[in-house]
């Protein structure tokens, strides 16, 4: 491992990094006027009238829409007979007019309006009921919602988290390529990580060149997240808030992600800078048994607690655990994945919905040793007619993690 690890500079690994963004192309204008129907069919089974989607990846799946959340108000409401009206501040009409992908009306308010009173009376206006039920895409934050709640007697609110979830998580032929593509790209860019390291390389570079090498490789932009940690910090899931530094045989796990028009890629390698310890070996051996026995589960028909199920079996029979204990494995074992880096399905016990070709989804059953190391292994997962599928081959033993030794 010693001759693959700390031999390139920065500069000469983001040599190797090609633009490619343009192996991939953006969700088209009919895949979001699809999705809207599909909503809409949603809708009428359910008997909602109209739905609420705040500045949330929800917009953006559904029409295309981009807009940062903040204080002010953007949205849309979408209604089961066919409207769609973007809300927004009156000074805000003009940029997005320009930005938007499906055409809609317009509803506007001013500074000193209450922007929530303004769309309960257009959702009223939409609805061809008498009392409207509103679904609220279930990210609009806690102080639109209760102000949505208190607005009008003659509307009736419910959470659209599962109409949502019904929607995005069956993934298209082009998300999936999507997807794909993002994930290509990280794992490349872990592979190049490992070859910058060097004793005494602060954790803080190596995430500056995950930021330099996610932007050179043409995804949206730096990564989304990074996690960067040496030694005894690597048994901490979402790690630790102190920078370290390097040193020879510690555990590294790095875990980051960026997007690719909007879809999210996520990898976490784990290995030894140096000799790995006979206690480093046998816990990546046990993390790597528990990754490929969750991935075998996880097939067309089975419950996506499955996986979850799984993975713990392999752990406990090697002694570790059992349940949440540590050493072990203290969180699920996998997540939806797509527009939001976490989303649904879940790869957790007691969720019974039955994996469904489109699914996408990761498989990172962490083990956990407090005090000592950590190792997660997480790669992705799809699924098509013919079963299951990794986006990204799993890193197949501790001596040679990237597969790149002869």
């Amino acid at each position: 491992m010693q001759s693959t690890i700390g031999n390139s500079t920065a500069e000469q690994a983001l040599e190797r990094i090609r633009d490619s963004r343009n192996q991939s192309q953006p969700i088209t204008a009919a895949e979001h006027y699809a999705r809207m129907e599909k909503l809409r069919e949603y809708m009428k089974t359910a008997d909602i009238d109209v739905f609420y989607l705040d500045a949330t990846t929800s917009l953006r799946y559904f029409t295309g829409l981009f807009c940062y959340p903040s204080e002010r108000l953007h949205g849309a409401l979408i209604s089961v007979t066919g409207d769609l009206v973007y809300i927004c501040p009156e000074f805000e009409a003009q940029k997005i007019n320009t930005e938007i992908l499906i055409a809609g009306d317009f509803a506007l308010w001013q500074e000193h309006e209450d922007p929530t009173a303004l769309v309960a009376n257009t959702a009223r206006k939409l609805s061809q009921n008498p009392h409207c039920t509103l679904a609220l895409d279930h990210q609009t934050p806690f102080f639109t919602a209760s102000r949505l709640q208190q607005a009008s007697n003659q509307l009736t609110i419910i959470n659209g988290e599962g109409l949502i979830a019904q929607c995005r998580r069956i993934k298209s032929a082009h998300e999936i390529q999507l997807l794909q593509h993002a994930k290509s790209i990280t794992e490349t860019v872990q592979e190049l990580t490992a070859s910058i390291l060097y004793e005494g390389i602060d954790t803080r570079e190596v995430k500056a060149f995950l930021d330099n090498a996610h932007r050179a490789s043409g995804m949206d932009g730096a990564s989304t997240f990074k996690i960067v940690l040496f030694g005894e910090a690597t048994a901490y899931p979402h790690g630790v808030p102190y920078p370290q530094k390097l040193k020879e045989n510690d555990m590294v796990l790095i875990d980051t992600g960026s997007t690719m028009h909007g879809y999210h890629s996520d990898i976490t390698r784990s290995y030894v800078f140096g000799e790995p310890n006979a206690k480093q070996r046998e816990i990546w051996d046990i993390e790597r048994a528990a990754q490929i026995a969750a991935f075998e589960a996880a097939k067309i028909g089975a419950p996506c607690s499955a996986p979850d199920l799984a993975a713990r079996k392999v752990i406990e029979a090697a002694g570790l655990g059992p349940g949440y204990q540590t050493p072990g494995l203290p969180h699920r074992t996998g997540h939806g994945v797509g527009m939001d880096i976490h989303e649904h399905p879940y790869i957790v016990q007691g969720n019974d919905l039955i994996f469904a070709p489109g699914m996408c989804f990761s498989i990172e059953p962490m083990i956990c040793c407090y005090g000592e190391f950590g190792v997660r292994l997480e790669d992705h997962a799809y699924i098509d007619a013919k079963g299951s599928h990794w986006f990204t081959q799993p890193m197949p033993s501790i001596d040679n993690p990237f597969g790149n030794l002869q």
